[in-house]
């Protein structure tokens, strides 16, 4: 009986939310987009784009909300930054972030919380040079893309983009605007990832042929919590509704930057399989009741996703999505090459020729690691360890950022790999609604990739 009723008000609720969650069908799309026509460049390539140098680096900030005041309050650490402006829809937030730059004896900076449009104006200012986005994901792309049209240049946490059709509206504005757009990808700025990225650039694995990356965390307790969770429940509903990858892009983009994705190489197509939805119900289930609303509520996103990327020059890199599943914690974070591989999970681990069938000794370990730390890390890794920002990786990423505006310098991560990045998660969840068949990859460089440097190994002065 109790079961019956279970799957009866199961069914029931999966009717309620196809209408209350119209907002998000665009995700659950099936359409197959499979090397659909480039839009028409009506710009030019902002492949190495440099603009005009920043005397000051002023910051409108969106979005105050976990993430949103940390960045907030890491900000008033970074050399050559001025928050003028921040914005959110909660008032309370908005009194908050206000209290945290003055705290840092800076200038009160301008607040906006005056309905959820109200991040415009403060993208109208003319005392804004970039717009820092911490909203949920649905506004990374408005907010980035109103900002370029009101030049600006835009920042954004990750993803940048939710669909194809956003990943090309980001990468057409770039081009239209001539502003930078740089998708957060903090994981690019950890250390491990620093060192084994100067290592691979001086040859110390031979030719990257494959690498892994991944987002595991279990996120449950906060996807369920209606008070100090996600606004809106925002993070929740989108599990509902969608199936795939929705967060790629930590374990893509220090992998991607490595097999010098976008400079030489492309990602070109992707397969993609999910596992059935367990885990979220059976928590519910646990936590609230079996008839409870949320155990009863139908979950379309699969407890563990794989995602297996063909690169145009034959190399291959797994990334995996799992947020569901109770286990530690893990990016995985895997490179291998011809002359060896690096892993940072569970814990970090480096093995060469002539010996790769075992792992460096810990001396010879720490020895490596000192050789070749990666000038970032050696130039600011304690003072960003000190500010902190997921261990330091958030302080040296907007350290790095302001540097690059400031110096009138090309930023380490630009608008094509943001879109490049970000199209993993609509080809993700076509691919695993066609049975795990291949989708394409567009090429958002539109051929530049083939000319393009890869990323060198960079430093701030």
């Amino acid at each position: 009986m109790k079961t019956n009723r279970r799957n009866f008000l199961r069914t029931a609720a999966a009717g309620i939310a196809a209408v209350s969650l119209a907002d998000f069908s665009a995700f659950a799309s099936t359409a197959n987009p499979i090397r659909p026509p480039e839009p028409e460049r009506k710009g030019k390539s902002v492949m190495g784009l440099a603009c005009e140098p920043l005397k000051t680096v002023r910051i409108g900030l969106v979005g105050l909300g976990m993430r949103g005041l940390d960045t907030l309050e890491r900000l008033m650490f970074v050399e050559g930054v001025e928050v003028t402006a921040i914005c959110d829809v909660i008032p309370e937030r908005v009194t908050a972030g206000k209290k945290a730059v003055t705290k840092a004896k800076r200038k009160e900076p301008v607040g906006y919380s005056n309905g959820e449009e109200d991040w415009k104006n403060l993208c109208e200012r003319d005392d804004v040079d970039l717009v820092y986005s911490c909203t949920p994901w649905l506004w990374h792309t408005p907010v980035s893309v109103y900002a370029m049209k009101h030049g600006k240049h835009a920042a954004t946490e990750v993803p940048a983009a939710m669909t194809i059709g956003d990943c090309w509206e980001l990468v057409n504005t770039a081009e239209e605007t001539r502003r930078h757009c740089m998708m957060l990808e903090n994981c690019c700025y950890d250390f491990f990832e620093l060192n084994t990225l100067n290592m691979a650039r001086k040859g110390v694995f031979g030719e990257i042929m494959y690498g892994e990356g991944a987002y595991i965390h279990d996120l449950r307790w906060l996807k369920f919590d209606r008070v100090n969770g996600y606004a809106g429940m925002w993070r929740l509903k989108y599990n509902m509704t969608h199936n795939g990858n929705p967060y790629p892009t930590h374990g893509l983009g220090p992998v991607a930057q490595i097999m010098c994705i976008n400079r030489g190489d492309r990602m070109d197509y992707l397969n993609s399989i999910s596992t059935n939805q367990v885990g979220m119900t059976r928590y519910a289930e646990e936590k609230f009741g079996s008839l409870s609303p949320d155990a009863i509520q139908t979950y379309a996103l699969g407890d563990m996703n794989t995602t297996v990327i063909h690169t145009v020059n034959g190399k291959t890199i797994m990334i995996q999505h799992d947020t569901t599943s109770p286990r530690p914690y893990s990016r995985i974070h895997m490179i291998s090459g011809t002359k060896g591989m690096a892993r940072k999970w569970p814990v970090e681990q480096i093995a060469l020729e002539p010996k790769a069938h075992q792992w460096l000794k810990k001396k010879d370990y720490s020895k490596l690691m000192k050789e070749y730390e990666h000038p970032l890390a050696a130039k600011i890794g304690k003072t960003a360890k000190k500010v902190g920002g997921h261990g330091g990786m958030d302080y040296i990423m907007d350290s790095r950022l302001s540097y690059c505006l400031r110096k009138g310098l090309p930023l380490d991560q630009d608008v094509y790999d943001a879109a490049a990045w970000s199209s993993v998660i609509e080809l993700s969840s076509i691919s695993v609604n066609k049975r795990g068949n291949s989708v394409d990859m567009p090429d958002f460089t539109r051929g530049e990739w083939k000319d393009a440097k890869p990323l060198g190994i960079v430093t701030i002065d």
